[in-house]
């Protein structure tokens, strides 16, 4: 061990032990959860962050959430986009309880589902819609319906990519190899048999890659957000469009976190044109939901096989996706209150400046202390990354990413009053973050290299 890694796990002991000192009520919570919960918590998630064990939550609004032993956060995780609309958001609150006293999941269509799915197509593309529980359903949903179409089996995804708990897109490429990702451990499924994994932004791996047509879609962000933010390079969405067209891939595009680049997220903004588009997460104001929408030629290709209606059978097929609470009552009404008055131009004309100003300080303290580090900043999502320029790929990452400093950074942020995404330094507006919750991260910011400083890291 260098004596650089030896410093750096003195430093995050350090304030591991200033978080068990500073939160004894969340402590002695979590304590008691690891009695009854498999990993401690509700979603073994939730035990992924630095202080070494999670707060908890007495109540959050806007952007701020407040724990219970009395502490006080600004919000930059929001749920890992769930919450981008903000906490506690009184237009959502009122639809879901108005709802709730009417009844909650149906089985049956409201009307607010007729307004919804118009939106989604104003807002989208047109295109015809499902909703789903989760982002991760509606990427399962998109690979059986490629699979249906195209009779092929594998997924092409990107390495060091994240579609939810979707096992197409557990793999990576690390050491020239192909593996599972993020630690993942194996299940017995051959992953090598139903996916294939190239880098982001490599047109000749993905041109092999389609060449012998067995692959029935490409799952992609727009931008790759959860491994480190990755820019697309310049034609590579027009290269990929062009290359699933000519080997008749379905392309998938998942834009659950690059929603946050405008109302109708970077595919509308761009002039991007998948066959399938999917979201996710804050689509519902924090509620579980996802959507997927399929273009007129591919829905009627399901049609073909799957009539949309036929009343002289006693039970109508599926397409073996499905879920009893999907598109229930109450989620549909959270939908619609979110992207009502919520997610509205204007909210993300505010969430989009406001990340503007993150990155722009953030850009400077690094300046001025001639520190190797990069700010990137997509819609109102920015990041801060300790290599000197943004990464083209997961090799790029994986080959400069230093996890202690970011372990470190996590844990000094909770100390001092921030949250941010706990598995990378990545920082996401809502409509309620402030010019002075940005002024209170850089001053946390500027703190943190001073810790470093001192300590002889940098």
């Amino acid at each position: 061990m260098t004596a650089v890694a030896e410093t750096l796990g003195a430093l995050i002991d350090a304030e591991q032990d200033r978080f068990a000192r500073l939160h004894p009520h969340s402590a002695a919570a979590w304590r008691q959860g690891r009695a009854h919960y498999l990993y401690g918590a509700p979603s073994h998630w939730m035990r992924r962050w630095a202080g070494g064990f999670p707060i908890y939550v007495d109540s959050a609004a806007g952007a701020h959430i407040r724990d219970i032993d009395g502490l006080d956060y600004v919000d930059f995780c929001l749920g890992d986009t769930g919450g981008m609309c903000g906490h506690a958001v009184e237009s959502v609150t009122q639809a879901v309880t108005r709802q709730l006293a009417r009844g909650a999941t149906l089985m049956l269509p409201t009307e607010d589902s007729l307004w919804l799915g118009a939106e989604l197509s104003r807002r989208f593309g047109p295109r015809y819609w499902t909703l789903t529980t989760s982002a991760t359903d509606a990427n399962r949903g998109a690979i059986r319906i490629s699979r249906m179409i195209t009779g092929r089996t594998k997924v092409l995804v990107f390495s060091g990519c994240y579609h939810g708990g979707v096992e197409e897109a557990h793999v990576e490429i690390r050491d020239g190899r192909v593996g599972l990702r993020n630690m993942i451990h194996p299940n017995g499924v051959d992953h090598a048999g139903v996916a294939k994994v190239v880098e982001f932004n490599d047109v000749a791996a993905l041109e092999a890659a389609l060449a012998p047509g067995d692959v029935a879609c490409v799952l992609t962000e727009p931008v790759m957000t959860n491994f480190g933010m990755i820019p697309v390079a310049d034609g590579f969405h027009q290269v990929l469009r062009d290359l699933t067209r000519r080997s008749g891939t379905v392309l998938i595009i998942d834009e659950t976190h690059t929603l946050s680049c405008g109302v109708g997220g970077y595919t509308q903004l761009h002039g991007l044109d998948p066959d399938i588009f999917v979201a996710g997460k804050a689509i519902a104001g924090g509620l579980p939901a996802g959507i997927f929408g399929v273009s007129g030629e591919i829905a009627e290709r399901l049609w073909a096989m799957i009539p949309r209606a036929n009343p002289r059978l006693r039970q109508s097929a599926h397409f073996g996706i499905g879920g009893t609470l999907a598109g229930s009552a109450v989620t549909v009404a959270a939908m619609r209150a979110a992207l009502e008055t919520a997610l509205t131009p204007q909210n993300y004309e505010r969430m989009i400046a406001t990340a503007a100003q993150l990155a722009d300080a953030a850009r400077r303290v690094i300046a001025s202390h001639g520190l190797p580090w990069h700010v990137t900043q997509i819609g109102a999502r920015a990041e801060i990354m300790f290599m000197p320029e943004p990464p083209r790929n997961g090799a790029d990452v994986i080959a400069h990413r230093q996890g202690d400093l970011e372990t470190l950074l996590h844990a000094f942020y909770i100390n001092e009053g921030i949250l941010v995404t706990p598995f990378h330094t990545m920082f996401l507006m809502c409509p309620a973050t402030a010019s002075s919750d940005v002024d209170l991260h850089t001053g946390v910011f500027e703190r943190f290299i001073g810790l470093l400083r001192r300590a002889g890291v940098i």
